[in-house]
């Protein structure tokens, strides 16, 4: 029998990566801190969004800071092009054809 390490974001937490095994489990350990350091700016994002947004509720800016962090690459792109972030996301060549 082969035995498989699983590792996952304590941010998350165990009970979460486990509900959730197609985003939160991972079979490297790199994954699991590059998903740990995601989550750690989405808080930070969190707080500045709720100090800077005035009347955002809770819920909103967490989706909001969740959904800039996940997409950091693009927006450090988008500081220097600002219309990168509305551009449609390029699709495999076999999928355009469809």
């Amino acid at each position: 029998m082969a035995v498989t390490a699983l590792y996952f974001s304590e941010r998350d937490g165990q009970d979460m990566a486990l509900s959730n095994p197609d985003k939160m489990l991972f079979t490297s350990k790199a994954d699991a801190d590059a998903r740990d350091k995601m989550l750690e700016l989405s808080e930070e994002i969190l707080v500045f969004l709720q100090r800077r947004v005035e009347g955002l509720s809770d819920e909103l800016a967490e989706q909001c800071a969740l959904a800039i962090a996940e997409d950091k690459d693009l927006f450090q792109k988008a500081l220097k092009k600002p219309e990168l972030l509305n551009q449609a996301p390029e699709q495999p060549a076999e999928k355009q054809d469809a």
